[in-house]
């Protein structure tokens, strides 16, 4: 009932009532010809336990493996990104494991974290988990990568063709190197910036954004001896209203054809260092059309927000089917644009296959 809810586009759970369950037409569209009470849901997602919980994830697991494009690509052709971010889901402070935290332009509030792997080619959520307040991505990266290779079984040979894109957030030195370890490819910014201004002063040359022109980068010539592998760095500034430089260091072991490959250029440019430093940069930008637009999306037009339950497993319970909406609203997507054999070549299609179209929405 939730999950059809929350598909008809209702942002709360009273709207069970007068969305759902008072239209027919739409219960029949889900496949069903009843529809329960809104306080029997809440009564429902109270009773939830860790093991429900626990069950769930791992029906979600199924379901993702049957219909995603993220689970099934050819690793020999092509690489696998994975954006890794938080995102702030604020509550009461009466609910469980709300502590005050990062939460964006809201000083002094308290919440949850949403720890989230997208899938960005195919803009599938892998896995969403929820956390206290106060864990940021530093703590919270290992547990949400051990899950998503769960879900996508990534053995050694996938996450070597896997690449892990994440902010300073998950940048920690040690972070990096478990990744590296693992096998992953790397695209990330240095956790901490009073490294990353010392790393600047090793920039011999200072590029200009062709793009940008209050933004530079440079190659950071300081060896990198602390990583477990070869890594390579790019040091970008931006000059700031009071004259001064915001620094940030990229940190990445993808391979300059991959990335130009990944930011739609031509691979005639691999020998032009300052081609494959400003594509490098560009590989890094295009997280804000990924993860980020993910998440805001999922608030705006989910309002992933704007329901909170006191129970931790309560609450894990909505996130899930929350990712299993934004999942289900991608992949209909793909169901409703393939060619089906009961359209006619020309013309408008018959009503009956259109009424039939609608049993796509089902979840067999």
């Amino acid at each position: 009932m939730l999950l059809s809810a929350r598909l008809s586009g209702a942002h709360g759970l009273v709207e069970i009532n007068s969305r759902l369950r008072a239209d027919p037409v739409l219960q029949r569209a889900f496949g069903r010809g009843l529809c329960a009470e809104q306080s029997v849901v809440q009564r429902t997602l109270d009773a939830c336990t860790a093991t429900t919980v626990k069950q769930m994830e791992q029906a979600m697991d199924m379901i993702y493996r049957q219909h995603s494009q993220g689970y099934q690509p050819d690793y020999r052709t092509s690489v696998q990104l994975l954006d890794v971010d938080m995102g702030g889901l604020p509550c009461g402070s009466k609910a469980a494991f709300t502590t005050k935290g990062y939460f964006a332009k809201q000083r002094n509030r308290r919440g949850r974290q949403l720890g989230r792997v997208l899938a960005s080619h195919y803009a599938e959520i892998v896995v969403d988990r929820l956390f206290d307040g106060k864990t940021q991505l530093t703590k919270a990266l290992q547990p949400l990568l051990h899950a998503a290779e769960r879900t996508l079984q990534l053995d050694k040979a996938k996450r070597v063709r896997t690449i892990v894109r994440m902010d300073s957030g998950g940048g920690s030195l040690d972070n990096l190197n478990w990744l590296l370890s693992r096998g992953y490819q790397i695209h990330a910014k240095d956790y901490s910036s009073r490294h990353a201004r010392s790393l600047a002063k090793s920039v011999l040359v200072w590029f200009d954004d062709p793009h940008a022109p209050e933004r530079q980068a440079g190659w950071v010539t300081e060896a990198p001896t602390a990583y477990v592998r070869p890594v390579r760095r790019i040091a970008v500034r931006c000059q700031q209203q009071d004259g001064e430089w915001a620094v940030g260091v990229l940190i990445s072991n993808v391979a300059a054809a991959d990335v130009f490959e990944l930011t739609g250029q031509s691979p005639s440019q691999l020998a032009d260092a300052q081609a494959v430093l400003w594509a490098s940069v560009a590989f890094y930008d295009q997280r804000g059309g990924g993860i980020e637009t993910s998440l805001k999306g999922d608030k705006q037009g989910l309002g992933s927000t704007s329901r909170n339950k006191k129970r931790f497993e309560a609450q894990q319970m909505l996130m899930l089917l929350g990712s299993l909406t934004h999942n289900t609203i991608v992949w209909a997507r793909r169901w409703l644009a393939a060619p089906r054999s009961d359209w006619t070549q020309s013309g408008c299609a018959p009503r009956e296959p259109v009424e039939k179209s609608c049993s796509l929405l089902e979840l067999h």
